[in-house]
């Protein structure tokens, strides 16, 4: 899909190894982006960067922790050491396939707190340690991985993407006036490895027969909004959360 401004643009994706992240990251290549596959799995992160590269395309595997402030600042170090800086982030790492399931009452808190740190802090640290980097390049575009879950108060995972969508509008101003924009997507229901292992088909296939687009989402379906808004033609579009979800979640 080729939009103006993502030709020659580096452009670094977390959680890149599987799932929507890896769809990202092959989008933007196929669009002519340059791509950082930053993922805390090394031989996923690998994989993906061989295979972009196979097709023709220039991709770095680094490994990071998001959760990690040294490791964020590394990660955006290699990507400008390897590529000559950064032109736009994707902040999709979280911890959601396999996250366990408790109140919030009762949910182990060393357990609550590491995964705050990645699902919600992780965001904030790769934009801390990318954004000077986009600076010197004039601006850029940060777009963040939120769900229509945040609109949903399911317990733990819903408040890190609640609190996301915070975030991203709170660096939508703050960055504005550097010519760097924050937007999110929010998907639905969404067919990976990670939902599997978290919904059961009982929940899922009730969930999919109400949607007013009734079919599970995929990976791809994200990827044309991820360009759009990281692309020039939103260049006037900044503090959005952005629904692809089937129709899942209507807000006013």
């Amino acid at each position: 899909m080729e939009l103006p401004g993502i030709r020659g643009k580096v452009a670094v994706v977390t959680g890149a190894g599987g799932g929507i992240g890896e769809a990202y990251a092959k989008g933007l290549a196929a669009a002519g982006a340059r791509v950082v596959v930053a993922e805390i799995d090394k031989s996923a992160g690998e994989r993906v960067a061989g295979e972009i590269a196979a097709s023709g395309a220039d991709a770095l595997a680094v490994e990071v922790d998001v959760g990690s402030p040294e490791s964020t600042r590394a990660m955006a170090e290699r990507a400008a050491g390897q590529f000559g800086g950064i032109d736009f982030l994707v902040n999709n790492a979280a911890i959601f396939g396999g996250m366990k399931l408790a109140p919030y009452l009762t949910v182990d808190w060393d357990y609550y707190t590491r995964f705050m740190n990645v699902n919600v802090n992780g965001a904030l640290l790769c934009a801390r340690a990318c954004v000077p980097e986009m600076k010197k390049r004039g601006g850029g575009a940060i777009v963040n991985q939120s769900s229509t879950a945040a609109w949903m108060s399911t317990g733990f995972y819903s408040l890190a993407k609640l609190a996301l969508n915070g975030l991203t509008q709170g660096l939508a101003r703050e960055l504005g006036p550097q010519k760097i924009r924050v937007n999110a997507i929010a998907p639905g229901p969404t067919e990976t490895g990670g939902l599997r292992s978290v919904v059961p088909d009982a929940f899922i296939k009730p969930m999919v027969a109400g949607l007013p687009l009734a079919r599970m989402g995929k990976p791809a379906d994200h990827v044309p909004t991820l360009l759009f808004l990281l692309s020039d033609a939103a260049s006037w579009v900044t503090g959005q959360i952005v629904n692809v979800d089937g129709g899942q979640v209507m807000r006013p």
